[in-house]
């Protein structure tokens, strides 16, 4: 019997073109993979929402006992660090940290075993269950990049595909939908497929992206409304006035930004190789003392480093609230901390809030400028530095705030932060880390590491 491609090859374009369409229609296999997908990305709206709704409840939870005693976390913390990390590594080894690498890793890999050990099944619930633990115990941490591992999960596993393209494919929108439904932010979620997850784009591809954000997002959005993350900004920007600022806070945000990224890929490295081997050796003790010194710059700055920093970056945000050096400091090292912990847990909200912090702390330095402009503008900047994905950063503060606060400064700030953040570190944050957890499937898949057909 002769394929379907090799019937068509004889016809012209547009009759090929006429019987692929209807061989498309017609096939109940195809449509069966349409549909799942389809349930899969309104699935994953509903999960971010649901996702995003315990969070916060987690989080009031924690500060109930802050309030009872601020000296509460000094005891909590630890503990659930300490226990976090032995789950995550006992019954969940590929869910630690922010989740991103862990799609990086996956839609590069060829190896079937090494995809699913990245992005099998029990990501899903372990990555939302564990990152919840994590924030109950005052952890640094954010829900949206492990919305955006659960995403690639979710969709790779709904889709039903075999091919190695159309995997790839689903990988990427599911993780492109992710971050559109976690942050409420849809173009952020393509640009970030193309910027951050593929490096590129494919015709083929963009549909995927286009329908699952679209879907998951109309899910997400039926449960928490339209919103915005951080309400509306009331910043503007004056090239006379803004200009140097703008070029300071971009050199700034990108060297502070860098020293993050710095931290999370040699950090960890660094400390093992001072400790004598003792930080791989005890990895449970090591969570527990990243607890207690986050527990202690918990206390020392009122509690405001706890948990993602949406409520100090939007008090800041809006003139609400201001940062001392010391709680920018404090926040930093608390998200740094927490994710060379073990933990599971995203780097996304905290990062906004450090940047916000960083941005109130140097607002006296530009007295002609607003104290919004200045912040919106570190908050980009150290954003930038961090991923060096310069347009979703931009493009991810510019719709978290409104969708109408300074388009082209902010985009302007981002690209500079990002080029001094490559002087620093050639390779981004989440690519370097994606390299690590590739190894690490390489090592823990089972043995049958077949690639895809």
């Amino acid at each position: 019997m002769t394929s379907i491609n090799e019937d068509f090859s004889h016809a012209t374009p547009l009759s090929w073109r006429t019987r692929r369409l209807i061989h498309e229609l017609g096939s109940l296999t195809l449509w069966r993979q349409r549909f799942s997908f389809w349930a899969g990305a309104i699935l994953l709206g509903l999960l971010a929402a649901g996702f995003s709704v315990v969070a916060d409840h987690v989080q009031a939870a924690f500060l109930v006992a802050v309030k009872a005693s601020p000296y509460w976390p000094l005891l909590i913390t630890p503990l659930v660090f300490g226990a976090t990390a032995w789950m995550t590594r006992k019954w969940f080894p590929s869910i630690p940290g922010s989740g991103i690498p862990q799609a990086i890793a996956a839609h590069k890999t060829r190896a079937t075993a090494e995809r699913q050990w990245l992005l099998g099944p029990r990501v899903i619930f372990g990555k939302m269950a564990l990152t919840a633990l994590g924030l109950l115990g005052g952890a640094s941490i954010g829900r949206e990049g492990p919305t955006v591992q659960v995403g690639a999960s979710l969709l790779m596993l709904c889709s039903g595909a075999r091919s190695q393209n159309a995997v790839r494919g689903f990988i990427l929108a599911g993780a492109a939908a992710g971050v559109a439904a976690a942050f409420n932010t849809p173009i952020a979620g393509i640009v970030f497929a193309i910027e951050e997850m593929a490096r590129g784009f494919q015709r083929r591809t963009s549909g995927l992206v286009l329908i699952a954000i679209v879907l998951s997002g109309a899910a997400s959005m039926s449960i928490l409304g339209n919103y915005n993350y951080f309400g509306k900004a009331d910043a503007q920007f004056s090239l006379v006035t803004d200009c140097w600022p703008l070029f300071v806070i971009g050199v700034a945000g990108g060297f502070a930004g860098s020293l993050f990224a710095w931290a999370l890929t040699r950090g960890k490295l660094l400390l093992q190789r001072a400790s004598r081997g003792l930080v791989g050796k005890y990895p449970i003790s090591f969570a527990v003392t990243c607890g207690l010194i986050v527990a202690a710059l918990g206390v020392a700055t009122h509690a405001a480093t706890y948990g993602t920093g949406y409520a100090l970056a939007n008090a800041i945000l809006h003139g609400k609230e201001t940062a001392s050096w010391g709680c920018s400091i404090a926040k930093f090292l608390a998200t740094t901390l927490s994710a060379i912990s073990g933990l599971p847990g995203g780097i996304f909200s905290p990062s906004l809030s450090v940047g916000a912090a960083l941005g109130s702390s140097v607002a006296d330095w530009f007295p002609h400028s607003s104290v919004q402009t200045v912040v919106l503008l570190m908050m980009v900047a150290y954003f930038s530095g961090v991923t060096q994905a310069p347009i979703t950063a931009a493009i991810i503060v510019f719709e978290v705030t409104g969708k109408s606060v300074m388009p082209a400064p902010l985009v302007a700030v981002a690209i500079l932060a990002c080029g001094v953040s490559r002087l620093m570190s050639p390779i981004s944050l989440y690519h370097a880390l994606a390299r690590d957890f590739a190894a690490l499937a390489a090592r823990n898949a089972p043995a049958d590491k077949s690639a895809t057909t």
